[in-house]
């Protein structure tokens, strides 16, 4: 039996509630004030709570967070007045699962509670399956559990993840208003699907969805990019252009990247924002606009503005509702959900029949890091399927950094720095040789004097010690910039094709 705790300072309404939950199988407990509420959550907790926004002794949004910091797993329904939607849409952002509005309604609020416990039931990590043993067959080997990819329109999909269903939510709750939004995000994680996917839910879905990279706009060509322009407005204006602001009127404009417009920019966006009108460079007339806004950013935008990076009074424009997306590495759920999603639009782009990916595979999937998050899963799945032919895709279709990255993260490498490694064991020809065929060689504190000794060569040759200092000082440093190659060769003070280079040369040597 589920427990329920009510926490209302509305005896008449605890009571109905009560009655009510009890007919159907419930636990029932209710608390007169937030103090109360806290203490009956110590005391027992509960499995879903019951919460009204407006208490004598305490702020809903505050008891909210108190809850959650007690029970993160326990879903808080908000309890709030038809005038309050601003206050639902803050709660939802802080955590609470869903509200349900004054006069209750018994279909909604028992609806509202199933979906929640079910909800909550679903998101229990799965038990992984033990390995079959290795006397079975190959058939056996390729038959993989096929993933159920769960649409939410014809062009998208989600993720299980509770991280996700939280996104979903926020979604339902935002896109039927004509709310600004800011999605954050880092680069590749999904920030122009959920765009979209507002658009797609509002009233403006029969009208344009246009999405502008920021990021990409010169400071030149942005004024013309955002508001167009009238021939012969600048040299090279051989032509009337329309912006895509005025071509997204009566629907939604996204700009993704939003921070890197300059300052001028910023100006004359502001503008369009506050009078909802704009005009062409070079024009003399402003154009009436009906349009929704959505933009996005790697970085806090509040504090960009703090830094005089980005107009304050742009930000507060925009901040009418945001939207936070956990990158890839943090929704473990979710890297196979789009794992599969990708094969089955791989296999229609290619015209192959790619069932599965072996358990191996699954393994190193959800043991890498992922820095380019779903743009990068999404490559390597498109790499992969066209290097597979046999059904089912191998760990030998991977690219070298997962596989390497995946065999680093369970051998003594990880576990300590280089000076402080011990010595290489024995060789045995019996067992396969592991990723780096030794171990780097001591550096000594070039502060500290030592005595000079003979150097044991034990048939190594000079070329492979280097070769074995320089990979592990690229194995560094890609830890060190989370295997994000960019980085790395930075930190390396070389250039990414260089990196890369070095990368496939360490490839064929642990091959050799």
């Amino acid at each position: 039996m589920h427990k329920i705790l009510i926490i209302d300072d509305d005896i008449d309404m605890c009571m109905l509630l009560e009655r009510f939950l009890k007919r159907h199988d419930f636990s029932v407990r209710s608390a007169k004030s937030g103090k109360k509420g806290l203490e009956e959550i110590d005391t027992d907790a509960p499995d879903i709570i019951l919460c009204d926004f407006r208490l004598e002794d305490t702020d809903g949004k505050d008891l909210l967070l108190q809850i959650k910091q007690r029970l993160p797993s326990v879903p808080v329904i908000i309890i709030t007045g038809y005038s309050d939607i601003k206050v639902a849409v803050d709660v939802i952002k802080h955590g609470a699962y869903d509200y349900v509005t004054k006069p209750l309604l018994p279909e909604e609020i028992l609806s509202t509670i199933k979906n929640a416990l079910n909800r909550k039931a679903a998101s229990v990590p799965e038990q992984h399956i033990a390995p079959q043993p290795e006397a079975q067959t190959q058939v056996q080997k390729e038959q993989q559990p096929q993933r159920k990819i769960k649409p939410s329109s014809n062009k998208h999909i989600f993720g299980d993840s509770r991280e996700f269903q939280t996104i979903l939510r926020q979604i339902d709750l935002v896109a039927p208003t004509n709310y600004s939004v800011i999605i954050y995000g880092e680069s590749g994680s999904g920030k122009e699907v959920i765009a979209s996917e507002i658009h797609q839910r509002s009233k403006r879905k029969q009208n344009p969805f246009v999405a502008i990279d920021c990021g990409a706009l010169s400071k030149e060509l942005a004024a013309s990019e955002l508001f167009g322009h009238e021939k012969g407005s600048f040299t090279g204006a051989v032509g009337q252009k329309i912006g895509c602001l005025e071509m997204a009127n009566g629907g939604t404009v996204f700009l993704d990247e939003i921070a890197n417009l300059s300052y001028d920019i910023q100006v004359a966006l502001l503008r369009v924002v506050q009078e909802r009108k704009v005009r062409r460079v070079g024009g003399n007339k402003d154009i009436e606009l009906d349009i929704r806004i959505i933009v996005a950013s790697n970085e806090l935008l509040w504090e960009a503005s703090q830094k005089g990076k980005f107009r304050e009074d742009l930000y507060h424009r925009f901040n009418e509702f945001s939207i936070n997306v956990p990158p890839l590495r943090e929704r473990k759920n979710d890297i196979m959900t789009f794992a599969y999603f990708f094969l089955e639009q791989t296999n229609q782009e290619l015209g192959k029949q790619i069932t599965a990916f072996r358990p191996e595979v699954e393994e190193v999937f959800l043991s890498y890091s992922w820095p380019g998050n779903l743009r990068e899963l999404k490559n390597v799945v498109k790499r992969s399927t066209l290097l597979s032919d046999e059904g089912v895709i191998d760990i030998t279709a991977l690219p070298f950094e997962l596989v390497n990255h995946h065999k680093l993260a369970f051998d003594r490498y990880e576990a300590s720095p280089v000076t402080e490694r011990p010595a290489a064991p024995p060789a045995v020809t019996a067992a396969p040789p592991p990723v780096i065929s030794q171990p780097a060689p001591q550096i000594p504190d070039p502060a500290i004097a030592a005595p000079a000794r003979p150097v044991e060569i034990n048939g190594q040759s000079l070329k492979a010690v280097s070769i074995d200092a320089e990979y592990e000082m690229i194995v560094q440093a890609l830890r060190k910039a989370n295997y994000n190659k960019s980085k790395a060769a930075k930190l390396l003070n070389v250039d990414r094709k260089t990196l890369y280079n070095k990368m496939r040369q360490y490839k064929e040597f642990n091959e050799e």
